[in-house]
C-alpha cells in the first residue's frame, strides 16, 4: 500500500480526534510525531525480535509519576509509517490500525502499562 506522507499524517490526526474532549487539556505538553521507520538501534534497545517491528513509541514521564514541581520536555508520540504500509494492505486496516496505535501511546502518557493494556485488548 502507498501513501503519502500528508495523507499518513490525516491518519494519525484522525486518531487523535478519537481522544475524548475530557481528556484533551491533559495533552497540552505532547508532540506527536511521523518518522518513516524505527531505527535498527531503537529495535534493539527495546528489546523487539527482528522478525517484529514498532508502530509506535511514547517517550516521556506518564502523567502519574509526575511530582507537583514537573517541568520537563514535552512528551513524545512517534508513529512509524513504513511498519503499517507493510504490514497492512486495505486502507480501512491501515486506518484502524493507525488510530488504535495513536490511542494506544496515548494510554501511556495516562500511565497505562502494556500489560494492563493486553487486558483491554490494546496490545
Amino acid at each position: 500500500m502507498r501513501l503519502s506522507s500528508n495523507e499518513f499524517e490525516e491518519l494519525v490526526a484522525g486518531g487523535l480526534e478519537l481522544i475524548p474532549d475530557e481528556f484533551r487539556p491533559f495533552l497540552d505538553n505532547v508532540q506527536v510525531i511521523v518518522e518513516g521507520e524505527p531505527s535498527a538501534e531503537l529495535l534493539e534497545k527495546m528489546g523487539v525480535p527482528p522478525c517484529k517491528t514498532l508502530f509506535g513509541l511514547y517517550t516521556g514521564t506518564p502523567l502519574p509519576e509526575r511530582g507537583i514541581m514537573y517541568s520537563g520536555f514535552p512528551d513524545r508520540i512517534i508513529i512509524f509509517q513504513r511498519p503499517f504500509l507493510e504490514k497492512f494492505e486495505h486502507p480501512d486496516a491501515i486506518r484502524h490500525e493507525v488510530a488504535r496505535t495513536v490511542l494506544h501511546e496515548i494510554a501511556h502518557h495516562f500511565g497505562i502499562g502494556d500489560d494492563r493494556l493486553a487486558e483491554l485488548g490494546w496490545s
